[in-house]
């Protein structure tokens, strides 16, 4: 009895520097204290932080770790009221980017909308908008417009609007739980699962990385007029993401007006690019409003499917539901979480607005310039007296009547040989914001992701390191051992890579918002259940059809397409166990109390918080 006195004693010591007054019960089911086994039931009065959630009933009990002490069984009830919420609720979170760092919220006087508090939500939706600016889209933009010329603008509002819907989904997760998309998936999926999902997601910003890596790299090959190869530019953007992302050490704010620069520069360099080649707007703006595709082949109509599997990235899911937790919400107040989602929503809008516009400017540009224009048409139009550019025409464009195959290298010598080589290095330096901005979101992506679906409780430095070194180390070796010409026409490529993992970010994201466990009296209603279903079902079914014909352009052996079976029944066995989660999660009792169920799908402590202290 001393032995256990005295580490009580300790473990007393050790938590007066915590904050509130609790009662903690230990079962001792294992020889924690010395060599003796202990089988009763002590309660001891302990100063510790309350880290515990309680969501309506389900105020849930689990075996947990003391700070990774094995054997240590614990539940709280603190020594003041419990919030009676409907929604799952924790209090405390891991050490990310913003934690320490929160934006407060501005009280005002008058009811009513305010651009104050508009002010001070504003951020999350930028960061989530360079997603559909990065070098792929850009890529994707300007073969849209070469291939279909205006008549896929309509395609990309569309998919933008899609996109607007899937991300109030992704904000409104983050900012009723507290949670992001990959904690909450730790809290809700089997191991196994869990763990393939993680994999999934790794591989989709590990194709994303290679977009955006890749496109920087070839900004600074223009730029540098082919002096510094693109190995070294790869080198040069991993180090500048490094030295860039640590901005946050001097503020939130300062970080965030960083990526506004960049999104600004966006915006003006392929403004001007748009100006100079005047596209007659009559046909922009039919090309928008009216959803038609006169004379579209196959290959247009695949360009158009690219166009929404470029757009909507599995990885800007998880990264939206977590940056909406910078801004510091009362979360025990339910009508400041309303007020939360309503400026979401608004800024949401307002970002996805300005990268709409900046996509319309990249596509029109080059739908006026690339439209059915061969390699002959380039050359021809191409000055001699421009040698900076004549020249690098003549290697990019070959000499015959082939339509010009577009990418944002042979896009940026188009610039220069029809509007001078101004226009050449402005369209660079919009490629080399656009690289850089969606290189450091992708950074936080892989983070975020990391950390939630392994629970990783490292330092912060570390945990950028590891899941940096995931994602640049294969694009470093792709750039040392490719051609420019390999580089940039694996675009197409790495969007059907990405539009793969679009199910393994929808499917759970739905799933937690429709319930009522999680979500309480913010869970998705009947109409909107069934409304994000469906889009599900269309937008999963449209990326299937895009990998699918970017696989027949390929020239694959009949083994291989054998291993692409295999691989297609194993994933879409995964699909529909996702599916059948999602479809328990919106409350299907009878199918949740299945034997088979309650082994392979349900989570024993699905809807209990997991927060170790």
């Amino acid at each position: 009895m001393a032995s256990i006195s005295g580490n009580v004693a300790i473990l007393k010591i050790f938590y007066l520097n915590l904050e509130r007054s609790t009662i903690v019960r230990y079962r001792f089911f294992n020889t924690i204290f010395g060599n003796q086994k202990v089988s009763n039931e002590r309660a001891t009065r302990l100063p510790i932080k309350s880290v515990f959630c309680w969501s309506g009933s389900d105020r849930g009990e689990g075996a947990r770790d003391l700070h990774g002490m094995e054997g240590v069984k614990e539940e709280t009830i603190p020594s003041e009221k419990k919030p009676d919420l409907s929604y799952y609720y924790e209090t405390l979170e891991l050490d990310t980017y913003f934690t320490q760092n929160k934006i407060k919220i501005p009280q005002v006087e008058k009811s009513g909308f305010s651009f104050r508090k508009l002010w001070a939500f504003t951020g999350p939706g930028f960061l989530m908008s360079i997603a559909y600016l990065d070098p792929g889209n850009i890529e994707s933009d300007l073969q849209s417009g070469s291939f279909g010329r205006y008549r896929l603008l309509w395609v990309l509002m569309a998919a933008t609007i899609l996109g607007y819907l899937l991300q109030s989904l992704a904000s409104k997760l983050g900012v009723v739980t507290g949670l992001h998309l990959a904690e909450m998936c730790y809290r809700q999926y089997r191991k196994f699962p869990r763990l393939v999902l993680w994999i999934m997601v790794e591989i989709a910003v590990i194709g994303s990385d290679m977009q955006e890596v890749i496109g920087t790299s070839i900004a600074i090959y223009l730029l540098s007029n082919n002096v510094i190869p693109l190995w070294a530019g790869c080198l040069i953007t991993i180090a500048d993401t490094f030295t860039f992302l640590f901005l946050d050490k001097y503020g939130l704010r300062k970080l965030e007006l960083f990526f506004g620069v960049l999104i600004s520069i966006m915006g003006i360099t392929f403004g001007y690019e748009y100006v100079v080649s005047k596209p007659p707007q009559d046909e922009v703006v039919k090309g928008l409003f009216i959803p038609w595709c006169q004379n579209c082949d196959s290959k247009v109509l695949l360009q158009a499917v690219g166009v929404i599997g470029a757009v909507l990235m599995p990885h800007n899911l998880y990264l939206h539901s977590a940056l909406v937790k910078s801004r510091e919400v009362d979360r025990k107040q339910p009508e400041k979480i309303k007020e939360a989602r309503m400026y979401y929503l608004v800024e949401n809008g307002i970002a996805l607005v300005c990268s709409f516009i900046i996509n319309i400017f990249v596509v029109s540009v080059f739908a006026f310039g690339l439209f059915e224009k061969t390699n002959n048409d380039i050359l021809n139009e191409c000055p001699k007296s421009e040698s900076l550019v004549y020249d690098r025409a003549v290697e990019v464009f070959d000499k015959n009547d082939k339509l010009v195959d577009a990418d944002i290298y042979r896009g940026g010598v188009y610039l220069g040989c029809a509007y001078g080589p101004a226009a050449m290095y402005i369209w660079a330096i919009g490629i080399l914001a656009a690289g850089q901005s969606s290189t450091m979101t992708g950074t936080y992506s892989g983070q975020f992701a990391m950390e939630g679906f392994l629970d990783l409780q490292w330092a912060r430095w570390k945990r950028v390191l590891f899941t940096r070194s995931i994602a640049m180390v294969p694009t470093f070796f792709t750039a040392f051992f490719s051609s420019l010409n390999d580089l940039t026409t694996m675009n197409d490529f790495l969007n059907a890579v990405m539009s793969l993992q679009l199910p393994f970010a929808i499917i759970p994201m739905v799933a937690f918002t429709s319930n009522p466990k999680i979500m309480g009296e913010f869970v998705n209603n009947m109409f909107m259940k069934v409304v994000f279903v469906i889009l599900s079902v269309v937008i999963i079914a449209i990326n299937i059809f895009f990998v699918t014909g970017t696989l027949a352009d390929l020239d694959i052996n009949s083994n291989v397409f054998i291993a692409i079976g295999i691989a297609a029944a194993i994933y879409f066995i995964f699909v529909l166990y996702l599916a059948l989660h999602c479809y328990i999660s919106f409350g299907n009792k009878r199918i949740e109390n299945h034997p088979w169920i309650q082994k392979y799908v349900i989570y024993p402590e699905m809807n209990t918080p997991k927060r170790k202290i």
